[in-house]
């Protein structure tokens, strides 16, 4: 059995309605009263399938949520900032409408001519579309005669854009992010090269704890960091201070450990800390001597000596993913082992892959993007696909063949 997907090439556009499902949920930031995109990549990367469709001569019809409204009208939320911003880089006017569907989107998207280009408004403004609500998904059906999927960040989603539209659309397929993402992430999932390090950040190993264990009998080398890093020391029975550590995570860290162990995967941890006395305290910083972490403590960085044990583990490195900062790298003065780790990565000539919205965050911020082989837009979808879950937005666009 073979699964395969519809590809965007394989339609016939030229003169269609053409729904884009896009992740246009882009951070913002105020300038004076209005809002602006501070971080445009999502937007960036959807560009060459809506570029695709206006060369087609279709009529672009882009779908997207922003934050989380509710299911109800929120000015904070609107997508008029990502309409400005994508009107700016498309070089040509780009119609935001007031609601997502009623008659005046349905009557706008029958005077579309080909390569106009039309945002709907938030999605989530309406609670249908989380709801994966049958009577959102016909409203929105009437806009379109083709649908795409492109919003990968959104497919572990079963929402009304994502899962019922399209299967109400026959003409279908996945767009041009989407097909990239695919190209990435599935070998990396299935056969990666090896030697394989899996470099894990972020603050909660339970929000880990499906790759890890998925890529456990894969995987030559564990290297653990950020926040969760604590529980995996905790586990270890090192002192940790008041560095971020529940109960529950220490348990899964040590079954991690024991599973590690027992496939004889090296797995690497802190060997010292940059702390401060708490969140936030940017005054009393200082770094420590060797693992444990004094009572008064919390641990919000790794150390100098930890960034030379990373170094020196991915040196012998074929395949390189990584997925959450090394520390609370919104501060500068916790930033260092984020952004570190992120410059020797972006040396080794390992394939290197990047997962989650902090990581790819920091690789921009250092001006490191060209560097990497993919840095996937997903986040949660992400690490959903690699540890084997369906995500839904691709699983009602599969194509069964039989071998």
């Amino acid at each position: 059995m073979k699964v395969t997907y519809p590809k965007l090439a394989e339609l016939e556009l030229r003169n269609k309605r053409v729904f884009i499902r896009v992740d246009f949920n882009v951070p913002l930031k105020l300038v004076g009263e209005t809002y602006q995109v501070s971080d445009a990549r999502r937007i960036e990367e959807a560009l060459p399938t809506i570029r695709h469709v206006i060369e087609q001569g279709g009529k672009v019809i882009l779908g997207s949520h922003l934050g989380r409204p509710k299911g109800q009208f929120n000015l904070k939320y609107s997508l008029e900032p990502v309409g400005s911003y994508l009107s700016s880089v498309l070089g040509k006017d780009v119609l935001l409408t007031e609601d997502c569907v009623g008659d005046a989107p349905r009557g706008l998207s029958h005077q579309m001519r080909a390569g106009d280009v039309m945002l709907l408004e938030n999605l989530r403004f309406h609670p249908g579309e989380e709801e994966n609500s049958s009577e959102f998904a016909n409203k929105l059906a009437e806009l379109c005669d083709v649908y795409v999927s492109d919003a990968f960040g959104t497919m572990h989603r079963a929402h009304a854009s994502t899962d019922g539209l399209p299967r109400l659309t026959k003409n279908r397929a996945i767009g041009l992010l989407v097909e990239k993402e695919l190209k990435y992430l599935s070998p990396l999932k299935e056969n990666p090269k090896r030697p394989f390090l899996l470099l894990m950040g972020g603050s909660k190993v339970s929000d880990k704890i499906g790759v890890l264990e998925y890529f456990l009998p894969k995987v030559d080398t564990l290297v653990i960091g950020g926040a969760m890093a604590y529980s995996f020391l905790n586990a270890k029975g090192f002192k940790v201070g008041k560095s971020i550590c529940e109960d529950k995570q220490v348990q899964l860290a040590k079954k991690i450990i024991r599973r590690a162990d027992a496939r004889n995967v090296r797995l690497v941890l802190p060997e010292d800390h940059v702390v401060s006395l708490a969140f936030g305290d940017t005054q009393n910083v200082s770094v420590t001597q060797g693992i444990d972490i004094s009572d008064d403590k919390m641990g919000l960085d790794i150390g100098p000596k930890t960034i030379a044990k990373i170094e020196a583990a991915l040196e012998t490195a074929e395949t390189i993913f990584w997925n959450g900062p090394m520390g609370v790298f919104e501060e500068p003065v916790f930033a260092k082992g984020t952004f570190e780790v992120a410059k020797l990565i972006a040396k080794t000539k390992a394939v290197k892959l990047v997962g989650g919205g902090d990581s790819a965050a920091a690789i921009t911020k250092a001006g490191l993007d060209s560097f990497f082989d993919f840095i996937s837009t997903g986040g949660g979808a992400t690490l959903e696909y690699l540890e084997g879950k369906n995500l839904p937005g691709l699983k009602v666009l599969e194509i069964i063949e039989r071998t």
